[in-house]
């Protein structure tokens, strides 16, 4: 380690903030002017945007012969973009989630990590798993178009557009006027720009680190390489957040997720030749814990249709427990062993029932409130 990585590590943080602010800006009025809700532009555009680095990193294992960093980046990105990032995102403001998300995208997530994880048993996606994962991606973001410019719901403003003749005033009344489109557009293409830059920057760095401490390719990829390249998705998600797009915030997240898995995935697994060789030990633990995760977000959102902080709180503490033990048992630390059991037979049944219980009692509530309008309507 030395202060040239340090550099590098700062350097990134700093632009992935300013790319972060600038793709928030340009992607948000872009998809005001063309009608499209932020909900949508967060599942597709910016979850493409924000999944540029994984590409990046996976694409450039591939071909330098490092698999196990490839699939580890993916892997770890996803398990970091939910319990990470939308906790985060949560505890700065509770995530309220539209009805398409629990409807489509979320299922259509857990779905293609399904896919994902039974393609990966012989312990290889193919050329056609590839194929059959990209395919899946193109698939969830046409319909996803197709469905927000059908339904109401999706959009504010449905089916309207405006040109630069129509320029309201931001949403906070100030007075100001929108930029034009050229200039939302180069905020969106200059966002994206610094978002890979940045990310490149402090993987770079902190690989080296890494590596100087003596940490395998996959530990590397599920850990620093995942946290560094879902810094684009984590200053999105936050800057969305702040600025009252918790859509964007949401859909960012599990658009970058089917992204990684479709996209970021799929590629390396087509331009391989051979495939793309799976760890055994992701299979044995990491790709069914990302599983696993994509299936505990899925009470969260249908809570209401909200993400509490309480919620996001657990996430992060999950993902504590998970970083933790794989440093232990990279390290081979003597204490691995009861960590593990405290994980087992503790924290993982806590977090069950508290899901289990949270979901029984707002179903509770919502059926409850649902006898009650009936009861209220005439003749009811």
């Amino acid at each position: 380690m030395n202060l040239l990585d340090v550099g590098r590590i700062v350097l990134g943080l700093v632009l992935l903030v300013g790319g972060g602010e600038l793709l928030v800006r340009g992607a948000s009025d872009l998809a005001k002017r063309a009608g499209i809700s932020s909900l949508v532009v967060g599942l597709t555009v910016v979850a493409l945007a924000t999944s540029a680095p994984e590409l990046a990193v996976s694409v450039g294992a591939t071909l330098n012969g490092q698999p196990d960093l490839a699939v580890g980046n993916v892997v770890g990105s996803n398990i970091v973009n939910i319990l990470v990032i939308l906790g985060l995102s949560a505890l700065v403001l509770p995530l309220a989630v539209r009805q398409q998300l629990v409807r489509l995208d979320v299922p259509v997530m857990v779905g293609m990590t399904v896919v994902l994880l039974l393609v990966s048993l012989d312990g290889r996606i193919s050329l056609a798993d590839g194929t059959l994962l990209l395919a899946l991606m193109a698939v969830h973001t046409v319909v996803t178009v197709w469905v927000s410019r059908r339904s109401p719901e999706a959009d504010d403003h449905p089916g309207q557009t405006m040109d630069d003749s129509e320029q309201p005033s931001d949403e906070a009344g100030t007075g100001r006027r929108r930029p034009g489109v050229l200039l939302s557009a180069a905020f969106l293409a200059i966002g994206v720009g610094l978002l890979v830059l940045g990310a490149g920057q402090l993987v770079d760095g902190a690989v080296s680190i890494a590596e100087a401490l003596g940490v395998s390719e996959l530990v590397i990829g599920l850990t620093v390489v995942a946290l560094g390249t879902s810094l684009p998705e984590l200053a999105t998600s936050l800057i969305a957040a702040v600025r009252g797009e918790r859509d964007m915030a949401v859909g960012n997240i599990v658009g970058s997720n089917i992204a990684n898995i479709g996209l970021v995935l799929g590629v390396p697994a087509l331009i391989s030749g051979n495939g793309l060789p799976v760890p055994p030990a992701a299979l044995a633990l990491d790709i069914p814990l990302m599983l696993a995760v994509a299936v505990a977000l899925s009470p969260v959102v249908l809570t209401g249709f909200t993400m509490a902080r309480w919620e996001g709180a657990m996430f992060l503490l999950l993902h504590g427990a998970y970083t933790a033990y794989l440093v232990l048992d990279a390290i081979g630390h003597d204490s691995l062993e009861g960590f593990t059991l405290v994980l087992v037979l503790f924290l993982l049944p806590l977090v069950v029932i508290t899901l289990v219980a949270t979901v029984g009692y707002e179903l509770g509530v919502h059926a409850g409130r649902r006898q009650a309008k009936r009861g209220d309507e005439p003749g009811g």
